[in-house]
């Protein structure tokens, strides 16, 4: 077997394509961490956790067993949390569920436990929900134990049967007035809670979301504390029916379980009271507003849109985006040296764009994260004005980011080609990592459809005299007669008429079939394919605003080298999808056919001009080794040395004759077959 060579050296091609610089690559990794303090802040961060020996591999996961993945999450999992905790301590930082989640829901944790932690819905779904939806008093029991992991939680709510609509769940909770407890059952198969992570055999307790039960009404969906297994044994406690649903596409250690219920009583004070509350006597008193238990929801997905979709599709684009400098494969010009793979233009078409997208993402986030953070505090003084935009808003970027990220990373990894394709290079499970979010916390389309409803609602506004929501406001705007011009205020406002029209379209259509005497929910579903295309348009048009709007704002502050490789980077966002939406664009903005020619010939330029930056943009992402975690992507470019190191780390090469040949190969082939 050979010997791994050092990785001192770096890659003569990659050298040279930074040498090509014509930016400060510092100063955009600042302007995307929010400063050099927050770079240092996170630098620190990543040494802390990423160079402990107790949290590297000793053996790489995918060699692993699905029981032993599991385990080695568990002891990794236990270690990460004594170090946040340490962490916090030393830096006097005290607590928050942000420093957990730039952990478990950031970078750090995917590059510690490659395939998901288990212990990650206690700090990202049930400590939330505990904060949003409990009382003071439920508080000061539950959120101490909580924080401290003395218990360890997850949340309940999808089942077999049921996801998205959740208002068909069927887990019941009855009260029982006599003994002043609920009594939680799982009526049918499909009542079983189904996919909550580290339910399988990690968490002792969860939030379950029920229908609630009393003095024979039902009152819909409620949350409840449910114990599951014993502090000390964890065995399930009685009535409890629970285990692991099994391996998945990708996140293998994040532990998902099922649930069920056989007569399982909790106190009355196990229900999450801050909202709606039942008294002792079983008088139900409803909440102030069905609305104010959706903050969890929208929570996870704010984060996701950052988190997942942006951070992940960078790490993605950073592994090809190196990978093919340093590739070099057949002639461009017979006789001459093997080309780069990044030089060929439909390299760049695959690469560059998805470079943009993940930018586009994080600004999008940033703003989400700052609305809702601002809507938060409105809520808590009983506002719920904006609660509807928020709610659209951040249900159609999660539903568009992860799609986009998901089909990104999988052009980045056929831009690698065979390499690509395996596990060590770190596409598949990143992917699964992106996919997975491409259904849970709301599935796509449905989110799609949440979104088109708030729009169509917004249109039938338009003319009232209301005030119209900032993000909708281009309803209001009067179609342009305008000639095309290939700027970006003409493409915003391109953007803004395909959203309005779609719009427009599906309100009319709508009320032409309710006129036909066809029911107002037919017509939705048989209007729904429309209704999904004006959802992503809208989102479209506002994540091209939002790019530069970012960039404007920057522009007093940010040189102007870095400026002019951020504009080209949006105006080719804002390129691509309109070329790769053109019908639509031809349907209802100023473009015409005759423009198209220049648009095609715009995003040409725009790759020209990415080119010389390309690998200097990635590097800005400024994404760690250890969190890059492919030999096709690592900083130095030491691509085949690294592969071929990898291979090694495979079990078959432990000897050179397998123990398979002497009691199978062998008989077969002395078989004279």
């Amino acid at each position: 077997m050979l010997q791994s060579k050092s990785y001192s050296i770096t890659n003569e091609d990659i050298q040279k394509e930074r040498e090509k610089c014509t930016f400060d690559t510092m100063e955009l990794t600042h302007f995307l961490d929010g400063g050099p303090e927050k770079t240092k802040e996170r630098k620190e961060l990543e040494e802390f956790f990423l160079n402990d020996p107790e949290l590297k591999d000793k053996v790489p996961a995918e060699y692993l067993s699905h029981k032993e993945k599991y385990q080695e999450a568990v002891r990794k999992s236990c270690i990460l949390f004594k170090k946040i905790n340490e962490w916090q301590n030393r830096s006097n930082s005290g607590g928050g569920v942000g420093m957990y989640e730039s952990v478990l829901g950031g970078t750090i944790g995917s590059a510690i436990v490659k395939e998901g932690i288990p212990f990650t819905l206690h700090f990202v779904m049930f400590v939330p929900t505990l904060m949003g939806q409990a009382t003071i008093e439920q508080q000061a029991y539950w959120i101490g134990r909580a924080w401290n992991c003395e218990i360890m939680g997850t949340y309940a709510q999808t089942e077999l049967g049921h996801g998205t609509f959740i208002r068909g769940l069927e887990t019941t909770a009855h009260y029982d007035p006599k003994t002043e407890e609920f009594v939680l059952n799982s009526p049918t198969l499909t009542s079983y809670k189904w996919w909550p992570g580290g339910l399988g055999q990690t968490a002792n307790y969860a939030i379950v979301v029920a229908q609630l039960y009393t003095q024979g009404v039902c009152h819909g969906i409620h949350p409840f504390i449910v114990q599951l297994r014993d502090e000390e044994t964890h065995m399930p406690l009685p009535g409890i029916k629970i285990g692991e649903i099994g391996a998945k596409l990708g996140m293998n250690s994040v532990n998902n379980g099922y649930l069920g219920f056989e007569n399982v009583r909790i106190p009355r004070l196990n229900m999450l009271m801050k909202n709606a509350k039942v008294l002792q006597d079983g008088t139900y008193i409803k909440s102030p507003s069905s609305k104010l238990t959706y903050g969890t929801m929208i929570f996870v997905r704010v984060a996701l849109v950052k988190g997942v979709a942006g951070s992940f599709l960078a790490k993605a684009v950073t592994i090809a985006t190196r990978y093919s400098a340093v590739r070099r494969q057949s002639e461009m010009k017979p006789g001459e040296k093997e080309p780069q793979i990044i030089d060929y233009r439909t390299q760049q078409y695959k690469l560059f764009p998805s470079i943009a997208t993940s930018l586009a993402m994080l600004f999008s986030a940033n703003w989400l994260w700052d609305m809702y953070n601002n809507v938060t505090s409105e809520l808590e003084q009983g506002d719920l004005e904006r609660l509807p935009e928020l709610h659209a808003m951040a249900c159609c970027l999660k539903a568009v980011c992860t799609s986009d990220a998901a089909e990104a990373i999988e052009v980045c990894r056929r831009a690698c080609g065979g390499h690509g394709y395996m596990t060590c290079s770190n596409f598949p499970t990143t992917y699964g990592f992106v996919t997975a979010a491409e259904t849970y916390e709301g599935e796509n389309t449905v989110l799609l459809l949440q979104t088109a409803r708030y729009l169509v609602k917004a249109w039938h506004q338009v003319g009232s005299g209301e005030m119209m929501p900032p993000t909708v406001k281009y309803l209001l705007k009067k179609p342009t007669t305008k000639a095309w011009q290939n700027n970006i205020l003409c493409f915003i406002k391109a953007y803004q008429q395909v959203a309005a029209g779609h719009v427009a379209c599906c309100a009319s259509a709508l009320e032409k079939k309710t006129r036909q005497g066809i029911a107002p929910e037919v017509a939705w579903n048989e209007t729904s394919v429309q209704l999904v295309q004006c959802a992503v348009a809208h989102c479209r048009s506002f994540i091209v605003q939002t790019f530069v709007e970012t960039l404007a704002a920057a522009k007093a502050t940010m040189s102007p080298a870095l400026h002019l490789v951020l504009s080209q980077l949006c105006q080719l966002y804002t390129v691509y999808w309109m070329l790769r939406d053109i019908g639509h664009f031809l349907m209802y903005s100023a473009l015409k056919p005759s423009d198209v020619q220049g648009l095609q010939l715009l995003q040409d330029s725009l790759l020209r001009a990415i080119r010389p930056n390309a690998v200097s943009i990635v590097d800005s992402f400024d994404i760690n080794d250890d969190i890059i975690a492919s030999p096709l992507g690592a900083y130095d470019g030491n691509v085949y040395q690294r592969l071929f190191d990898e291979a090694n780390k495979s079990p078959l090469n432990e000897n050179p004759v397998d123990e398979s040949f002497e009691k199978y190969l062998k008989p077969f082939l002395k078989s004279n077959l």
